[in-house]
């Protein structure tokens, strides 16, 4: 292998400059045909076809700067072609736009080329057409529908990326206001995106464009900066090259030796985690990357620059014996060169280095050339499981929105690698959690995980994962997830599979409870409720109300009811006249019973609260409820079922407003948890106070979930204290007070009330 000299080492990857084409040579297929050369004849035939439709369909179309429209689709298709990309793609390429802005259908594309270049296209096209709520909303569904259509196929996103980053190159002629948008739209989405798939030379350039637009001043300033800079060094960098090259001649190793000069973001970035106000401050700019053969000869190269340079403590990384989930295999490390500069120093096999640059794009190049090499495939296999993923989340998280949450989280540039207890590694974002490799395992294991261990040593579910962690998790079959998780997983499939979780149990909860409700409700109209067996003689019935309701079947009726959507008295007046039309008349004394009986509805159709009761009952925090007070829920509009107290002073303002979203509640025999109250102190200042405050509580057998005083208390000779306490009920409540009472400290005890 020869060794290469560092000639344009500085120049960022595809912005070398080159002698532009003419306007008439851009707009022509000509521009495009010399990088076809690995397709057919028949091959390049199609993609002319695809050219000369595409074009008719542009004809008389300009870009912002003004050149012919077609100019852009034939870019878009050139990068591609770079990536040497199949003939199917370079035609989407070239046709990606005309279902969006000329009015194709995709019925008269499958009809004039084919079903999967149809696919592609549509994939890549936004949904303009509909109607949303918000332009933030649309924004999301796109990426929703082409994260998907990616999921599918990964020619879509190749080819979205190819769009984008023409785009970034020629959005000079834009609106400043304009750019800075889509510049923060590609640096949040599509550079991690490029990022993830393992297209890290796409990744860079993406990432500096869009600092380009979005920080110009900046970006300006740097750059010249960096540009007097690389004058400056020449001579430290040719005499490092002398000597890396009269190491390895010595060592007898052929490699390759390339220079790297680290982009303008990435400066700006490292200055700012580094606290650095000047660029002066600066060191460590360029760098360098070493090309063996063979895999054991990166390592035998290591040696010898370890030889040459002292290197840096922990600044060593091994990528090749722990791959990233992107496919990067790498060696990396920092060594201080001539004159104390440090040195970033990457070594890597020619076919890392081509996934390195190109990541997935990397499998067709291969294809194309015949070779047979596995490591072709790396990127494309790395990638698999998060492809995946895509469609799992989205086949539990349906809201655009939440859906574009999710992935954001996966986009993490940086992994960790941990080890199952049979020594499987699993890739995961830094910072995960052992919850998050739960749901890495399988669903099932995280959603009845209930302890971890960590190399042999338990350690709380939010603790910070780090590589080379051995994780054990310890289930339970009656486990479910914590809505406390959502606090600090940090991958999306974790995230999607708890909320998911959450909402199938809300959801279920609220049936119940609308179904209490309407049957309560039913009783006021003298009739019972029909039953909900699907298989009923009273089916029919139920479909018409729920048609009539507007809700998409009887068990989504039954939820909104339960959620406070829709109005269970207007609901069963309507199910009562639908009974009447069938024969069914009311009972005289059910009806008598139910219009008189003093309250909303008799005490044999309240909701009983025993403590076990999920988010669709919830205890109001303003007077916070506790078995022994006299209580009603109120439904709130989506909100579900909140209980008051009666004496509640917020509460008798809601019932005065709006009575007959009221209905009875009454505390169950048996009660499956502590409550929260509210206690108020006075108390005399002085050392221990607090001490002598939790010693009373927890001689009373209850506990303090939370302690409040002022900023100012400690210079106080009198001071207020605001506790909220776990009891049993109000007996209990009183046990605590007498105990509180009798505490040296306390002037004055009592119950919170609103």
């Amino acid at each position: 292998m020869a060794q290469r000299s560092l000639t344009a080492w500085f120049t960022l990857p595809g912005l070398r400059d080159k002698a532009p084409p003419t306007p008439a040579e851009a707009a022509s297929f000509d521009a495009l045909l010399p990088k076809l050369g690995y397709l057919s004849k028949a091959e390049v035939k199609r993609v002319r076809e695809a050219y000369k439709f595409a074009d008719e369909a542009h004809l008389g179309q300009k870009r912002a700067t003004g050149e012919p429209y077609i100019t852009h689709p034939i870019a878009v298709a050139g990068i591609c072609a770079e990536w040497r990309l199949d003939a199917q793609a370079l035609m989407a390429a070239l046709m990606h736009d005309v279902v969006e802005d000329c009015g194709i259908s995709k019925a008269e594309l499958i009809e004039k080329f084919d079903a999967t270049t149809a696919d592609l296209v549509d994939g890549l096209t936004k949904l303009d057409k509909l109607q949303f709520s918000t332009k933030e909303e649309s924004q999301a569904e796109s990426f929703r529908k082409m994260l998907l259509a990616m999921a599918r196929d990964l020619r879509v996103i190749l080819v979205k990326l190819a769009d984008r980053l023409h785009n970034m190159r020629t959005m000079g002629a834009m609106a400043p206001h304009k750019a800075r948008r889509i510049a923060r739209e590609t640096f949040d989405i599509y550079a991690p995106i490029a990022h993830r798939l393992g297209l890290n030379q796409t990744f860079r350039e993406l990432e500096d464009l869009s600092f380009r637009y979005f920080h110009p001043w900046r970006y300006t300033a740097l750059s010249k900066a960096v540009a007097k800079a690389r004058g400056n060094r020449r001579d430290l960098v040719s005499r490092i090259e002398g000597e890396i090259r009269t190491a390895f001649t010595k060592a007898g190793l052929r490699v390759q030796v390339q220079g790297r000069e680290k982009t303008v973001y990435s400066i700006y970035k490292k200055m700012r985690e580094k606290g650095l106000m000047s660029f002066a401050q600066v060191s460590d700019i360029f760098g360098f990357r070493i090309l063996t053969e063979e895999p054991l000869q990166c390592y035998t190269a290591l040696g010898v620059l370890h030889q040459l340079y002292k290197p840096q403590a922990g600044r060593f990384k091994d990528y090749i014996a722990n791959q990233k989930d992107n496919g990067y295999q790498s060696l990396h490390t920092t060594l201080m060169g001539p004159l104390a500069t440090p040195l970033e120093f990457q070594l890597r096999t020619e076919g890392m280095h081509q996934i390195a640059e190109q990541g997935v794009a990397a499998h067709w190049i291969y294809k194309s050339r015949g070779g047979k090499q596995a490591s072709a495939l790396i990127a494309q296999q790395a990638n698999a499981r998060w492809l995946q993923s895509l469609i799992d989340i989205q086949d539990e998280t349906r809201d655009a929105n939440e859906f574009l949450e999710h992935v954001k989280i996966d986009l993490f540039p940086d992994s960790i690698y941990v080890f199952t207890p049979k020594s499987k590694i699993m890739a995961l974002p830094k910072g995960a959690t052992p919850v998050d490799f739960a749901y890495a395992i399988h669903s099932d294991v995280g959603d009845h995980c209930v302890a971890a261990q960590v190399n042999g040593e338990a350690v709380p579910l939010r603790a910070a994962l780090r590589s080379g962690d051995i994780v054990e998790i310890i289930t339970a079959p009656g486990a479910s997830p914590n809505p406390a998780w959502l606090s600090f997983v940090r991958t999306g499939r974790a995230r999607s599979k708890i909320r998911h979780y959450l909402k199938d149990l809300e959801q279920e909860e609220s049936r119940e409870l609308g179904e209490k409700m309407l049957a309560q409700a039913m009783r006021t109209e003298g009739l019972g409720l029909p039953s909900l067996e699907l298989d009923a003689p009273e089916a029919p019935l139920w479909h018409a109300l729920a048609d009539w309701a507007g809700s998409a079947s009887t068990e989504q009726l039954l939820v909104d009811i339960g959620a406070g959507r829709k109005i269970a008295a207007i609901i069963a007046k309507k199910l009562a006249r639908l009974m009447a039309e069938q024969g069914q008349r009311p009972d005289a004394l059910a009806l008598t019973l139910g219009r008189f009986t003093e309250g909303p509805v008799d005490d044999r159709a309240s909701v009983t609260i025993d403590g076990s009761e999920g988010a669709s009952v919830q205890l109001a925090t303003c007077c916070r409820p506790i078995p022994g007070d006299e209580v009603r829920g109120y439904l709130g509009r989506g909100e579900g079922l909140v209980v008051h107290t009666c004496e509640c002073a917020v509460g008798k303002r809601l019932f005065q407003r709006d009575s007959e979203h009221w209905i009875r509640v009454e505390w169950a025999e048996e009660l499956s948890r502590g409550f929260e109250v509210g206690v108020s102190l006075l108390l005399t200042n002085g050392k221990g106070v607090l001490a002598q405050v939790a010693q009373a509580v927890a001689q009373a057998e209850a506990d303090i979930t939370h302690i409040a005083m002022g900023d100012e208390a400690p210079a106080l000779e009198e001071v207020e204290m605001n506790l909220l306490i776990a009891v049993r009920d109000r007996l209990h409540l009183a046990d605590v007070l007498r105990v509180l009472r009798r505490t040296p400290a306390v002037q004055r005890v009592s119950r919170t009330k609103p």
